[in-house]
């Protein structure tokens, strides 16, 4: 398939996660006011987009629907990113709670395109899942951002497109996450396997390093015409020996490449046409 080239990145932070224990992670964003500084900062430093997961007031993952309204609403009120909600959770919620979500009117969600082993846990996303969810995206006018985890995640995708037509604001959007143990690795070959599977219905992709395949496929997706994930949900590390202090660090190290391969970040603006966003 072929995906017209673009002259700017769209760069996602990923601040939180739901794996990082607070207690080991000490500068991890899990409050409400710690993730809207996060917000204000990284949009700053060139982010257009924010993926949330959502911290319980013992900095546990949380799906509660109060907490992910707050969080919504809270960054919206402060900045002019595109607030994404991840629908995955922890790898221990229920789906039908992962399914409420949506309830918190965000301008976007993940969606996960199949189960994949995670780690020691498995992600679970059959297929009535994904297909309801995506349903109720349309319903309610959010746009997905569908996650593949796998090379059989973009098979999925185009069966998902096959059935239910496009997502709500036409355009199809996808990011790789990539280097997840039991998913694929995080290498330009797997990466540019998947980009040669997408079904002709993608109008724009992303890609996600985690850990030490940070900064590869940093390079990788810029070269290839992609956009960028960037955060603290998937790689803590700046470099060797010394911990990211800030998600803003990732923001910047990725809008500095991205600038010097002549494609500098994306405008929130600009973000929302190529997603296909509603107007708030």
């Amino acid at each position: 398939m072929a995906i017209p080239a673009a002259s700017t990145t769209l760069i996602t932070v990923a601040p939180t996660g739901a794996e990082l224990d607070k207690a080991d992670v000490p500068q991890l964003p899990t409050t409400l006011e710690e993730l809207v500084e996060t917000a204000r900062t990284c949009e700053a430093a060139g982010a257009a987009m924010i993926h949330l997961h959502i911290r319980d007031g013992e900095h546990r993952p949380t799906l509660d629907p109060a907490r992910l309204r707050d969080a919504v609403q809270a960054i919206r009120s402060e900045t002019d990113l595109i607030v994404q909600l991840s629908t995955g959770g922890s790898v221990h919620d229920p789906l039908e709670q992962r399914l409420t979500v949506l309830d918190a009117e965000p301008d976007s969600c993940s969606l996960t395109c199949g189960t994949t082993n995670f780690g020691d846990d498995v992600f679970m996303n059959p297929w009535g899942f994904m297909s309801d969810l995506y349903v109720q995206a349309q319903e309610r006018e959010v746009v997905p951002e569908f996650e593949l985890f796998d090379l059989g995640h973009v098979a999925a995708l185009a069966r998902l497109i096959d059935r239910h037509g496009l997502p709500f604001g036409g355009k199809v959007h996808v990011d790789f996450v990539t280097g997840v143990p039991g998913g694929m690795p995080g290498t330009t070959a797997a990466l540019m396997a998947g980009v040669a599977m997408l079904p002709p219905q993608v109008t724009s992709w992303s890609a996600t390093g985690i850990g030490r395949s940070h900064l590869p496929i940093v390079a990788a997706a810029l070269s290839a015409g992609g956009h960028l994930r960037v955060g603290m949900e998937d790689n803590v590390v700046f470099a060797r020996g010394r911990q990211v202090e800030h998600n803003s660090e990732l923001v910047a190290r990725a809008a500095e490449i991205a600038t010097t391969m002549q494609r500098p970040p994306m405008s929130t603006s600009d973000a929302r046409e190529l997603l296909g966003i509603k107007p708030r």
